[in-house]
């Protein structure tokens, strides 16, 4: 465990911050592990630590063994009647408060005692996890690969957040080839809708300049109020904020929109846990009858 999230944060501290240890706990750990296997298996650099060949095929080997040990405490936990058991998920850090906190209190009150661990990312990082075991069930934007079945969470419109003296602003609705000689503030990269939005760009004859990029979405808020560009924010993310004197205007294109999805690896047997929590959404959240494939 101590080795996998060096391996997946990136460095000792980071690892030791999110299992509320010591970097001395964690750096001890894992050198007892080389140790063990007679091998160096992280690279130790003075912006964190990265995997030797080595350490990578004990990685890979240890994800995929605590895994297995997940199923095999799935297994258990159905016997159990979901008294216990962990639920793996990463969520995207846009839009997650709104849409799931009220989700976590109604599974915590249906399933008091399954442990919830939770891994916030971009989509593109969460995908990543997904695919190496890190976790169970992730949410995406569609389309979706081919590697993953899914169950619809949301699919709400973007809107183009614009600074005051904006000459659109006042519009009740736009196209956004009409922003295309406009700067944009994109986001970070990891996002996944980054490429959504480049792709929407390029079928209309042009590219997004990107003025500056961000992970929060308050500071993105504040850089179009401060004039440096436009904004493409999913409309949940606008709703409940007093936005004025900004403009929040419809994106008028249907092949742009933010289509989240739970994901989960093809072919996967879900935990007791993680099977509640779709069937959760599925009741909660859902919009329209779509599945990308069922869960077997």
């Amino acid at each position: 465990m101590l080795f996998r999230s060096v391996v997946r944060l990136g460095g000792f501290s980071k690892a030791a911050r999110a299992l509320f240890s010591t970097q001395s706990t964690v750096s001890k750990a894992v050198a007892q592990l080389e140790e063990e296997f007679g091998e160096a298996l992280l690279e130790r650099l003075s912006t964190g630590a990265r995997p030797t060949v080595a350490g990578e095929l004990v990685y890979a080997r240890g994800v995929a063994m605590l895994a297995e040990g997940e199923h095999l405490l799935a297994e258990l936990s159905d016997l159990r009647g979901l008294l216990s058991g962990r639920l793996r998920l990463g969520l995207p850090i846009f839009g997650s408060a709104r849409l799931f906190a009220p989700l976590f209190a109604e599974y915590r009150s249906r399933y008091p005692g399954v442990e919830i661990e939770l891994l916030e990312q971009g989509s593109a990082r969460l995908e990543e996890a997904l695919t190496a075991g890190e976790v169970e069930l992730a949410v995406s934007l569609l389309p979706i690969a081919e590697a993953f079945s899914w169950q619809p969470v949301r699919d709400d419109p973007m809107v183009a957040v614009l600074a005051a003296d904006h000459p659109l602003r006042a519009r009740q609705s736009l196209r956004l080839a009409e922003l295309s000689n406009d700067p944009f503030i994109l986001f970070e990269q990891g996002f996944a809708l980054n490429p959504r939005i480049e792709h929407a760009c390029a079928l209309r004859g042009f590219t997004p300049r990107a003025a500056a990029r961000s992970g929060q979405v308050d500071f993105i808020i504040a850089l179009v109020a401060a004039g440096l560009g436009v904004a493409l924010l999913p409309r949940i993310l606008t709703e409940g904020r007093d936005l004025s004197p900004l403009g929040v205007v419809l994106l008028d294109e249907t092949d742009l929109r933010w289509r989240a999805a739970l994901l989960w690896r093809k072919g996967a047997r879900l935990s007791p846990a993680a099977r509640a929590w779709l069937a959760l959404a599925r009741e909660k959240l859902s919009q329209g009858d779509g599945v990308g494939e069922e869960e077997e």
